[in-house]
Formats: structure tokens, sequence, C-alpha cells
């Protein structure tokens, strides 16, 4: 396995595949391993599923990870999980190969009939009154499609302001692709921030949003949500938060407090079987869940604080 930095462009591929069965037990492996969504492409004929993970640095690929991802499948194949004969593979990408992968993954997607979510070399028009984003290729796959960034979008539509009315605020925490914080901006919400832990991740966010004619609104910057302050200058009216569940536990004194009163914090990133566990978490620290959804190995939800019960006498 290589050790050194890529070429600039180039990224560093590890992929497994599996029948199309245990696409959503591998793919959580994968979240759990790199912190982040995989890529997934299913080959019609074949009904066999690609799991990938993309790396700009093949260094990333630390041999702690491997093992954990060799021992992932191995307790996926002991809780017969039908993998077949899955192995890890790894490989190189040149500029030129990935980006052309990334086209296979990338189809136009609707939210709420006021949403777009287009590839750059689409032509695809909008339909009337419909907020079109384009997304360039990037190492973060974040083209909605996942079920985790779907909920989040469908939050943002649900809650963008109307025409006449005051802006709404919002915080994109692990921004990713960007796509969250640039269809916010596009939508009317103002201000708009994004953060995300990885440089690559800011960098791919950034040019999205230049290519999305935002760049003098929505300036993603590297930053760790373990860093938030507990008492922020600026609350946000929405805040989304597409983690893994271990961070949005640890962290949820200081997710809320980047929520302004009346506000909404969007928690995704969750799979199904933690899902209680995170909402009696959040419950506990006053705030109620309004809406969830699962798909797939997935549950998502929108917490707001919860009224305090009136005290008996009070006026």
């Amino acid at each position: 396995m290589a050790t050194a930095r890529l070429n600039s462009g180039d990224l560093f591929r590890v992929s497994v595949t599996v029948p199309v069965e245990a696409e959503e037990p591998v793919a959580a492996l994968f979240e759990r391993v790199f912190g982040s969504p995989p890529a997934l492409y299913t080959e019609e004929e074949t009904l066999r599923t690609e799991v990938s993970a993309f790396l700009s640095d093949a260094t990333r690929f630390t041999p702690a990870r491997r093992a954990r991802l060799e021992r992932g499948l191995q307790a996926l194949r002991a809780a017969d999980c039908p993998l077949g004969r899955a192995r890890l593979h790894t490989r190189r990408l040149r500029h030129r190969d990935w980006a052309e992968a990334w086209k296979r993954h990338f189809r136009p997607l609707e939210i709420a009939d006021r949403l777009l979510v287009l590839p750059p070399w689409s032509r695809r028009p909008a339909r009337r009154g419909q907020v079109v984003v384009r997304l360039a290729p990037g190492l973060s796959f974040g083209t909605g499609r996942h079920p985790t960034t779907a909920f989040c979008l469908e939050q943002i539509v649900r809650r963008a302001p109307r025409a006449g009315a005051p802006p709404r605020s919002f915080l994109d925490l692990g921004t990713g692709s960007g796509l969250l914080a640039i269809a916010a901006a596009r939508l009317g919400y103002a201000p708009v921030e994004a953060l995300d832990l990885d440089p690559e991740a800011v960098r791919s966010a950034r040019a999205n949003a230049a290519l999305n004619a935002v760049a003098d609104r929505v300036r993603p910057v590297r930053r760790d949500v373990r860093r938030l302050p507990l008492r922020p200058g600026r609350r946000f009216d929405l805040v989304c938060a597409n983690l893994l569940a271990d961070l949005l536990l640890a962290e949820r004194r200081r997710l809320a407090a980047q929520v302004a009163p009346g506000g909404r914090l969007v928690l995704a990133g969750i799979l199904a079987e933690e899902f209680e566990t995170v909402r009696a978490a959040y419950a506990a620290a006053g705030w109620r869940l309004v809406a969830s959804r699962t798909e797939r190995e997935w549950r998502s939800g929108a917490f707001e604080r919860a009224s305090r019960p009136r005290r008996r006498g009070a006026g």
C-alpha cells in the first residue's frame, strides 16, 4: 500500500464489493470507521454493490482502520450477513478516473418541489419556483441521496423563510460537500455558517459555494464541534448536525447551545438502533422530538426545546 501523499487531484480508494442484500450493514461499517457515508454503486445485472471510501492521503488508511474494517466484516459474517467472498481492495485513482466514477453516483434530486440538486454537467431545467444547487465532484459524496442528508434537506426546505418574511439563520455542523449550507443560503437563510473538521471537506464546500454564487454568504471553516462554545456569541434558528451518534451524545450540551430560542435542532447520521439512546439523552436535557424518519438502517430527528410546565397558581 502506498504511504506517500497522493498527487494533487488524485484519490486513494478503499472498497469492498458485496451482494446487494449486504449493502446497508457494510455501508454502516464503513461510516463508523471513516466517519462519513461511503459511496455506493450497484451493478444492476449482477446485483452486487461496491462500497467505497475515498481518501486524499493513503496514510489515512491506517493499519488500525484496516483492522477495524476486517473485524467488522468478520462480525457480519458471524451474524450470517450474506457477504459472499467480500475482500477489501485499495487503489490509487487519478483525478480523471474518480471524477468519472463520481458521475455514476450523482443523479438529480428534488426536495419537496422547492429544491433541485444537480451535478454541473446536468442540463435538466428547474421547475417554476425551484431553487437549484449544483455540486462539483469532491471527496465527500454529499449529493443528498443518503437518507440522513435528505432528511436535513427536507427540514431546511420546510423551515425556509417565505418571501417578505425575516430571514432565519442556519448552522451546518459537519458540512461535507457544503450541500446543506449552500441550499440554506439559496433558500434565503441568513446568516449561514458551516464547519467541518476535515480540511478536504472544507475545500470542497468552499468550491461548491463559489460554484453556486454564494461564496459571499457561505464561508465554510475548519473547526471541531468538540470546541464549540457553551455560551456562543451567536445562536441559530436552525442547526443541522449530521454526525455520528457517539459525537451527538458526547457533545449534546455544545450542540444544543448553538440553537436560538424557538429554534430547531436536526440530528442525523444515527443508526436506527442507536436513535432511542440519542432521543432519550436530548429529552433529559429538555428537548422534544417533533419530526422523525427511518429509512433503511438510518433514523434522523428534529428537536425543539420542550415548554416548561407552568407552576401552580401562576397567573
